[in-house]
């Protein structure tokens, strides 16, 4: 999501004439797209600030912008920082622009929030959001071949320990419409696949000339779209899930076999205490579902480890739940506490950091292994692959490839595959055979390129 509002905020600068700068020393104007999801994240960008601080006492004139979650969350706090000359929360993204013309013009300092972020954009800004998805595509940064699509915005699901309700606002579905036309102009120029994105994206649902389409039935209508071969989607949340989706992914070829849906955690305790609403028996369920509905799904979840009053018995079952469910990928964290939660409003942050760290590192190591068996399985088969580019490893000898650079491709169901081939492969899709596996990679041999 972050990545997306980058993209379009770059994309709507470069038609003012800006371009872009090797370095901030060299730049004009230095931009920051924020997150709160973690705590981590927000430290980044106080150490990116304190580094601008130093660089505008011989260069005062430069202007800093913060903008998204972070933004939204700290507001006109962050312009106490000597650095910051803007701040704009995510709904106010169209807005940057104008904010850094009058800035350049008057050395002035702006902030641009929602004030009642649960209440939603106002109906003028929900309008300049949506010309503003809808004018800029994005801009050359992206992977070469991929487009992305925002579907949904905000999120009503409030777990407690989830900050993303109180800067992202309230789960709104965009138009069909608009995401069609999008995806249109992207497959004019030469996108391949679209993934569209959504805090609880399966939960999509937009009324228009009289039907009500859910996500399977967008899904369906992007995949219409001549030129787009894939389509994927993301995040799905385990509650409410309906299996009109997984019957979509297993009639439809273009739809990606591919599922990233959280659990967060293995105990039915503390999934309470988390308020996501369902329970592992109602998840091991889906992902059976999901399994029989759709042969070879690949699926990805989420974990965080150390919520408060996480017992070793509550992470034996997260332990347990990844062993049975085997995913595909999990993505785990360490519990940490967001201003504003209600986690942090009522629960004592109470497991300590080094036991926090001992159990992710635990996980991790279940889920490694998991992925080097499933990995197994794929050696020697051959995989058609959308080609991302180049690898950021390149093979220490590509001249016994006849000097052609390492690669790096994806498959429908998301497994990484490193090979040798022309760059100009890039964007493109390609079949390569498998020749050696390990956790979370495969290497292979080009086939041929499409």
């Amino acid at each position: 999501m972050n990545k997306l509002d980058t993209s379009l905020v770059l994309s709507s600068l470069k038609k003012q004439g800006y371009e872009l700068s090797e370095s901030a020393t060299d730049a004009d104007v230095v931009l920051l797209n924020t997150c709160s999801v973690r705590e981590n994240a927000e430290r980044r960008v106080f150490s990116h600030l304190g580094h601008l601080k130093h660089i505008k006492e011989t260069r005062p004139n430069l202007i800093v912008v913060v903008f998204g979650c972070m933004a939204q969350r700290l507001g006109s706090e962050l312009l106490e920082h000597r650095a910051v000359d803007i701040v704009a929360g995510p709904g106010q993204i169209p807005q940057i622009p104008e904010l850094i013309k009058q800035s350049l013009e008057t050395k002035g300092q702006s902030v641009a929030v929602t004030e009642k972020i649960r209440q939603g954009l106002e109906e003028n800004q929900s309008k300049m959001l949506e010309n503003f998805e809808t004018e800029n595509e994005g801009d050359d940064s992206q992977i070469p071949g991929q487009g992305f699509i925002r579907a949904m915005r905000g999120c009503n699901k409030f777990c407690t320990y989830c900050i993303v309700p109180y800067v992202r606002g309230p789960e709104v579905s965009r138009p069909v419409s608009a995401i069609i036309e999008q995806a249109r102009n992207m497959a004019n120029e030469g996108i391949k696949q679209i993934t569209i994105l959504g805090q609880t994206i399966n939960l999509y649902r937009h009324e228009e000339t009289g039907k009500v389409y859910t996500l399977a039935e967008l899904l369906h209508e992007i995949s219409k779209v001549d030129g787009i071969e894939w389509v994927r989607f993301i995040t799905s949340h385990p509650a409410e899930f309906e299996d009109s989706v997984l019957y979509a992914i297993a009639e439809n070829p273009k739809i990606c076999p591919y599922l990233h849906i959280p659990a967060q955690s293995g105990s039915n305790e503390i999934l309470k205490q988390m308020n996501r609403n369902y329970t592992v028996e109602h998840y091991t369920a889906l992902l059976e579902r999901a399994r029989n509905i759709v042969p070879g799904i690949s699926i990805s979840s989420d974990f965080i480890v150390g919520f408060p009053g996480e017992t070793d018995e509550d992470f034996r079952l997260t332990a347990e739940l990844i062993k049975k469910a085997r995913f595909k990928n999990s993505f785990i964290f360490k519990y940490s506490q967001r201003p504003g939660t209600t986690a942090e409003k009522r629960l004592e942050d109470s497991v300590p950091e080094e036991i926090k760290q001992q159990r992710n590192l635990e996980l991790l190591e279940i889920q490694n292994e998991i992925c080097a068996e499933d990995s197994r399985k794929l050696l020697n088969q051959q995989v058609r692959v959308l080609v991302e580019g180049l690898s950021r490893k390149p093979h220490v000898n590509s001249a016994e490839f006849m000097n052609n650079p390492q690669l790096i491709g994806r498959t429908s169901n998301d497994y990484i595959v490193v090979f040798n081939g022309p760059a100009s492969l890039a964007g493109n899709f390609a079949t390569v055979k498998v020749t050696r596996t390990t956790g979370l990679t495969m290497f292979g041999e080009l086939i041929y390129g499409d």
